[in-house]
């Protein structure tokens, strides 16, 4: 983030519509991101975003994001931010190799960029480590050793939910008709429900065939958004559990503002997907 006089200069980029104002902390510093986040991610009086993300050195791998919500709260991990902090690295001259790690706070992940015939990233393959399913480590204050199609009555109805952390906590319900599902009625008491000690995203998922999803997603500190990677994973592993998917399989995964791939293996889960630069700007502090 270059500091010129009492602007700072930025770029704009969105994985799948997930969109996030990126700052180089490579070159400068900036204070109380988590003050900056609400005004700068705001529509209306800001730049505009769900979000705010720092790229940062790390005394550990090649480089190290923190992503701040457009609530103010920090994010432990965000699968559509993190191939954005690839091409970024990338693009400027950061880092010249095309297959890097990135320190994040749920963990080291490891990125293989892909390049088109102009050597742009156009797209990042992203090791997102294991999927979590004990009820502790997520955490959801529910009893047993995993939660899948549990039935809770967080709402005036119940749902069957399937919980999993990738790095962020994250409630799977899957419903015949996600498009007419009042997401912004369920999605905060989801969020906010006393189960989720940390809160929870919530993502609603509709099976369209085999090894084909469709999700919409009501993030923690962000309300619903175009996209969610580590929501993608959660509810590629969810359908896996459930049987509507297969394990070591590429599965499609549609969301409002684009399609990711995931691979849910033994070891890890797999996404792939886009990163697009829009715009580079400057904003005053």
């Amino acid at each position: 983030m270059e500091k010129i006089k009492n602007k700072y200069v930025f770029t704009k980029m969105h994985g799948c519509s997930n969109d996030y104002i990126f700052f180089n902390g490579f070159i400068a510093d900036i204070s109380n991101p988590e003050s900056l986040a609400p005004i700068l991610s705001d529509r209306q009086k800001g730049v505009g975003a769900d979000g705010i993300v720092l790229i940062l050195p790390s005394t550990k791998v090649d480089a190290k994001m923190r992503m701040f919500n457009s609530d103010g709260s920090e994010a432990l991990m965000c699968g559509n931010s993190i191939r954005c902090v690839g091409k970024y690295l990338y693009e400027n001259g950061i880092l010249t190799n095309t297959h890097m790690q990135i320190e994040t706070l749920s963990g080291i992940k490891d990125l293989e960029l892909i390049l088109d015939e102009h050597n742009y990233v156009t797209a990042v393959r992203v090791n997102m480590g294991a999927a979590i399913t004990n009820p502790k480590e997520i955490p959801v204050n529910l009893s047993g050793n995993i939660i899948v199609a549990r039935s809770v009555n967080i709402t005036s109805q119940p749902y069957e939910i399937t919980c999993i952390s990738m790095g962020t906590p994250h409630a799977v319900i899957f419903h015949d008709d996600i498009d007419h599902f009042d997401l912004h009625t369920i999605g905060p008491q989801f969020e906010n429900a006393t189960i989720f000690p940390k809160r929870t995203s919530l993502e609603i998922a509709q099976v369209l065939s085999r090894n084909h999803v469709k999700m919409r997603v009501w993030e923690r500190g962000s309300g619903e958004t175009m996209a969610s990677g580590t929501g993608a994973c959660a509810v590629a592993v969810a359908a896996t559990l459930m049987g509507y998917c297969d394990k070591n399989a590429d599965i499609i995964v549609d969301l409002i503002g684009g399609r990711l791939i995931i691979n849910y293996t033994d070891e890890t889960v797999f996404m792939t997907g886009n990163c697009v630069k829009v715009f580079d700007g400057k904003i005053e502090m």
